[in-house]
């Protein structure tokens, strides 16, 4: 699948600015609950709209894909590979965010390996966050999209974690709304506002957020 002509039209409408504006909310909210990591992997990290914004010490990035245009903030560390294919030294990272990527996996054997991998990856204490549309709540839309095989939910994401060596800690099924081609504006205000209101998240939220620790 040509993924760069693919992400082109789905993000189309979409104002590149405003969508890292939104992240430069999200990154810190989540590096919180993810007990402020200073090592911290994006291993799926598209545009690097997280992990330019994550407020850690040492930040890396791995993506199939070389975006045209990203850019990469200093002190961020980018690896163009696939995730499966990528070298990174073990027992290293205390944070990782794992975003809007298992539902593109093929297999629930796919899953596994990567979140063994990622075991592999993370320091003993070490925090994964999962992020990802919950079927539960988006299975009308769910499917609108080329590069999604598996529907997911909270659950699903909890059993993944606990097979591959992490111990699920923190579990909201409704998180953020679906995507960025909503009908709400993506701004930072917006987010800061959503973000602290736990209430809007039942209202709104489709995405799950579940994090696991080693």
């Amino acid at each position: 699948m040509n993924y760069d002509r693919l992400y082109e039209f789905r993000f189309r409408n979409v104002d590149q600015a405003a969508r890292t504006e939104v992240w430069s909310e999200i990154a810190p909210y989540l590096h919180e609950r993810l007990g402020r990591p200073r090592r911290v992997l994006d291993p799926a990290a598209g545009r690097c709209e997280f992990i330019n914004a994550v407020p850690a010490q040492e930040r890396w990035a791995i993506d199939r894909v070389s975006f045209e245009g990203v850019e990469v903030a200093e002190g961020t560390n980018l690896i163009v590979s696939d995730v499966m294919d990528a070298e990174l030294p073990a027992d290293h990272f205390d944070g990782a965010l794992v975003s809007n990527f298992l539902e593109h996996l093929t297999t629930p054997d796919e899953i596994q390996r990567f979140l063994v991998r990622m075991h592999g990856w993370m320091a003993p204490g070490g925090r994964i966050a999962i992020l990802g549309p919950n079927y539960r709540y988006c299975s009308r839309s769910y499917w609108d999209f080329a590069d999604h095989w598996l529907a997911l939910t909270h659950l699903a994401i909890e059993e993944h974690l606990f097979a591959a060596g992490f111990e699920p800690v923190e579990t909201h099924p409704q998180f953020l709304p679906f995507s960025f081609t909503g009908r709400l504006p993506a701004s930072a205000a917006l987010t800061r506002l959503y973000l602290r209101s736990r209430p809007a998240w039942r209202l709104f939220g489709k995405q799950f957020l579940v994090i696991g620790q080693k």
